[in-house]
């Protein structure tokens, strides 16, 4: 999670961008926390920014925690479904009713996209200390994603302004993506592949650098900006403090709960 320049790059935190008000939408502060200041925005077009999940900008809570379909207007509970607006780069808010509906190929002309809920892993091939120095990523924990506007995929990180965007190595990420077959199940938009290295530098200390292991997951695209939310409200100091160390620890564990090892063609 340490960044050589945390407020480096443009700040933000989805497919679209948004102020504060789309980051607590993805996360409830915790009891006696201040809210978060004015969210940084990263650029106008369709690269990486905050998720807006409302059309406004605005909370549709008619009652306090109430959250509403963005489609439909039907109360949805707290655990519920996403779209992404593919025009708006943005992500919205689903009951499952819409989000079902929308789980099928070209439902409204292919402009929103389903969220999927998988979670994978691949135990046998995690990512090496050597291969992830390749990609020259500055920080710890990472994400990156397809994204369709700009015909590539885009790397970002969790930072004290929301997400940054960084440089990366697409020749490298397709050498990556022909070595490392999780990398290859990644859906257009809608999901990440997650990297997470054990310390700076990604690996245990006096291990070379060669020879460090990256976690590696495939995750739905919400997941990485509801993180990337929580992670702002708690961060503290250059490398985030304990609370938000403590939050991604209970990420990482949730998703090795969760996450189905990717099967392998015999």
């Amino acid at each position: 999670m340490t960044a050589s320049d945390p407020g480096a790059g443009p700040g933000g935190g989805g497919p679209g961008t948004a102020g504060a008000s789309g980051l607590r939408r993805f996360v409830k502060r915790p009891p006696g926390a201040s809210p978060p200041g004015t969210q940084a925005t990263g650029p106008g077009g369709p690269g990486i920014g905050l998720p807006r999940l409302s059309r406004d900008g605005r909370r549709t809570d008619e009652a306090p925690g109430a959250e509403r379909c963005e489609m439909c207007r039907t109360v949805v509970e707290d655990r519920h479904g996403h779209l992404v607006d593919l025009d708006q780069r943005s992500i919205v808010c689903a009951c499952r009713a819409c989000y079902l509906l929308f789980t099928h190929q070209g439902a409204a002309g292919g402009r929103y996209l389903a969220v999927p809920e998988r979670i994978m892993h691949d135990p046998p091939r995690p990512l090496t200390g050597a291969d992830w120095n390749e990609l020259q990523i500055p920080v710890t924990t990472a994400f990156f994603f397809f994204n369709s506007a700009l015909g590539r995929v885009v790397a970002g990180y969790p930072s004290p302004g929301g997400v940054t965007e960084c440089e990366l190595d697409l020749a490298a990420w397709d050498r990556l993506a022909a070595a490392y077959p999780l990398l290859g199940e990644l859906a257009p938009d809608t999901e990440a592949i997650f990297v997470h290295g054990a310390s700076p530098g990604g690996r245990p200390p006096q291990t070379p650098p060669d020879k460090g292991e990256w976690e590696i997951f495939l995750i739905p695209i919400d997941m990485c900006y509801s993180l990337v939310g929580e992670l702002r409200l708690y961060w503290q100091g250059f490398d985030g403090g304990a609370e938000a160390h403590a939050a991604l620890d209970a990420f990482l564990g949730d998703l090795r709960r969760r996450a189905i090892a990717l099967e392998r063609e015999s």
